[in-house]
C-alpha cells in the first residue's frame, strides 16, 4: 500500500515523500507504514533529498520550488521516525493497515517564505496574519481490496493551536505498473475540514477583512479539496532509489469560494532521490 500525506500543501497528493503540498495538513502519509513493516526484514534508514513544486498557499496562483529533505527510520517491528511520516507505529492484520503517528502540519505566514522554509506564506497575504503550526496525532487506516485497488483514511486531530481544527483524508491508489525496478502509481484523494479548520485557513473574519483588503468569508465544514497524482519510484540499485510524482489539487467548496484563493487548480510536483541502508 502507498502513502497518503497531510498538510495545506495537499498533505504533496497520496505520496508520503512530500510532507508540503497545497492543502493544509499532512495528507495521509502514513498509510505504507503497515507494508513497510511486514516486507522489511529489518530496521531500515533512508535518507535523501531533492525538490517539491506546490502553490506558495493553499489557492495561491503563484508556485514555489523548495528544498526536501527524507530522512526515515522505520523498525522491523513497526515503529517509525520520519521527516515526512512523523513518530509512530503501523502494522496490519491481513488487508487491512493500521497506524498512528505524532506529526506537525506547518503553519502560513503573510509574507513570502524562504525555499528552505517548511511552511508556506505569500506578499498577497498581508494582513491575514500568521497561521501558527500545530502538532497533530494522525490515526490512519487501509484497506487492500484487490491487487490493484487499496482504500486509504487518515485524520488530523490538532494537540496544540487547537483552534486550527481537525481535517479528515480519504483516498484510494492503484498501481498501474509494477516490476523489479519501477513502480507506477495513481491515486485520488479528497479532504474534508473541520469549521475551525476551514475557518483558519480559507475563512476572512472582520478584522482580516479591514487589515487585508479581503472581502468577509465564513468557512464552514465540509469537503474541501480533491487532488490527483501519479507518483513513480525507480530503483537505481539496491540502496539507491529516484522517487518522482506529478499531479493537481482543486480546491471546492466553502475554500473554492474563499476570497484568498486565486486559483481552484494548482500543480504539485516532486524529485527525490534516496539511499536505503
Amino acid at each position: 500500500m502507498r502513502n497518503i500525506e497531510l498538510r495545506h500543501t495537499f498533505p504533496h497528493s497520496l505520496s508520503g515523500y512530500r510532507l508540503k503540498s497545497i492543502v493544509p495538513g499532512v495528507v495521509l502519509a502514513l498509510l505504507a507504514t503497515p507494508v513497510m513493516a511486514a516486507e522489511q526484514k529489518g530496521n531500515v534508514l533512508t535518507l535523501g533529498g531533492g525538490v517539491d513544486v506546490a502553490p506558495r498557499y493553499s489557492g495561491s496562483d503563484k508556485s514555489r520550488v523548495s528544498a526536501a529533505q527524507v530522512v526515515d527510520y522505520s523498525m522491523a517491528n513497526g515503529f517509525f521516525i520520519s521527516t515526512t511520516r512523523g513518530i509512530g507505529y503501523g502494522n496490519n492484520i491481513g488487508n487491512l493497515d493500521y497506524s498512528a503517528a505524532l506529526s506537525y502540519r506547518t503553519g502560513r505566514k503573510d509574507k513570502d517564505v524562504s525555499s528552505d522554509s517548511i511552511g508556506s506564506g505569500s506578499d498577497e497575504l498581508r494582513g491575514m496574519g500568521e497561521i501558527k503550526g500545530s502538532a497533530i496525532v494522525v490515526p490512519g487506516l487501509g484497506y487492500k481490496v484487490t491487487d490493484w485497488l487499496n482504500l486509504q483514511l487518515q485524520a488530523e486531530v490538532p494537540v496544540s493551536e487547537r483552534d486550527n481544527g481537525e481535517a479528515v483524508h480519504f483516498g484510494i491508489s492503484s498501481p498501474l505498473y509494477t516490476s523489479p525496478k519501477n513502480a507506477v502509481t495513481l491515486a485520488l484523494t479528497g479532504s474534508w475540514g473541520s469549521g475551525k479548520y476551514m475557518q483558519t485557513y480559507y475563512g476572512v473574519s472582520d478584522a482580516q477583512s479591514s487589515a487585508s483588503g479581503f472581502a468577509r468569508h465564513n468557512a464552514g465544514a465540509g469537503i474541501y479539496a480533491y487532488s490527483m497524482s501519479l507518483d513513480w519510484s525507480h530503483k537505481l540499485t539496491s540502496r539507491w532509489s529516484v522517487l518522482a510524482s506529478a499531479g493537481a489539487t482543486q480546491l471546492t467548496g466553502d475554500a473554492g469560494d474563499s476570497p484568498i484563493v486565486k486559483r481552484k487548480t494548482s500543480p504539485t510536483g516532486s524529485l527525490k532521490v534516496t539511499y536505503s541502508f
